[in-house]
């Protein structure tokens, strides 16, 4: 295992400052790197997609417990960093600069991979939503680990009838299984965050039958862009809902958030063609 300096005195070398417009917040805490990079389980000789690995401290925790790193990173800054890494671990980890919004991952990857990223705070969900989404399943991507802040990392295992649940809980739940893993201190980043932060791990389950993936995207989205309002006038945009539910016995005066990922499920399965 090559011996590498303190990611503060890397940090220092290369000049480098977290940058609030892209999201970041480095994490310097060698053994909670290693927890992180833990959850996930064995990475011996396993894929791996990193996003935005900044100056490249959870990517050390990762080359550490034997995987084979691709890191997507678009701030350039950091790049040098990273190039010294990989210098480090020859052949295990490939940097790629970019916006990981704008890349096909598993064309990138080119088999399957694991997820594993303290993603940016002001991309987080999109990239969440997008690997979670789709017609083809399972995914090549076998887990999902990741830090997002608190709260929304609570919206994505949330149950039916708290203030939490909502459409990402859904998203995440109705095909995959999603836990909190670990809860982690805003006080182990540089700089500190306003807000707490929390790691979410996700594994694929089997999808349920004759759903379409796109169908339950549009017709969470119609329920929970009005949360407040009942599902009779939330969804009525979306055609043939209103019929489904009452052909399911759904009461329509209901509220989105009292209804569970099972029922989402089986309105979105009458209204798959």
């Amino acid at each position: 295992m090559p011996k590498l300096p303190p990611l503060r005195e890397v940090i220092a070398a290369y000049g480098l400052s977290a940058s609030k417009a892209l999201g970041q917040n480095f994490l310097f805490d060698e053994q909670l790197l290693a927890r992180i990079a833990a959850i996930p389980g064995d990475l011996q000789d396993r894929a791996v997609l990193e996003i935005g690995p900044g100056p490249g401290g959870l990517t050390r925790a990762l080359l550490r417990a034997g995987a084979r790193v691709t890191a997507i990173e678009m701030d350039r800054r950091c790049l040098p960093a990273l190039a010294e890494l990989a210098e480090a671990f020859p052949g295990r980890l490939r940097v790629i600069e970019g916006d990981a919004l704008k890349l096909d991952h598993d064309e990138i990857m080119g088999e399957p991979y694991a997820i594993v990223a303290n993603l940016p705070y002001n991309v987080g969900t999109a990239l969440f939503t997008g690997w979670l989404g789709g017609e083809r399943w399972p995914p090549n991507w076998t887990s999902l680990t990741l830090m997002f802040q608190q709260e929304v990392a609570q919206r994505v295992v949330a149950a039916p009838d708290g203030g939490a649940y909502g459409r990402l809980a859904i998203l995440a739940q109705w095909r995959s299984t999603a836990k909190l893993a670990m809860k982690v201190h805003r006080s182990a980043f540089t700089p500190p965050p306003k807000v707490m932060s929390a790691i979410v791990h996700v594994t694929p389950a089997e999808a349920p039958a004759g759903v379409s993936a796109r169908v339950l995207e549009r017709l969470t989205e119609a329920s929970f862009g009005q949360r407040r309002k009942m599902l009779r006038q939330s969804v009525k945009g979306v055609p043939g809902a209103l019929e489904a539910l009452e052909s399911l016995g759904i009461d329509s005066t209901r509220r989105a958030e009292t209804l569970s990922v099972a029922e989402f499920v089986s309105i979105a399965r009458k209204l798959t063609a």
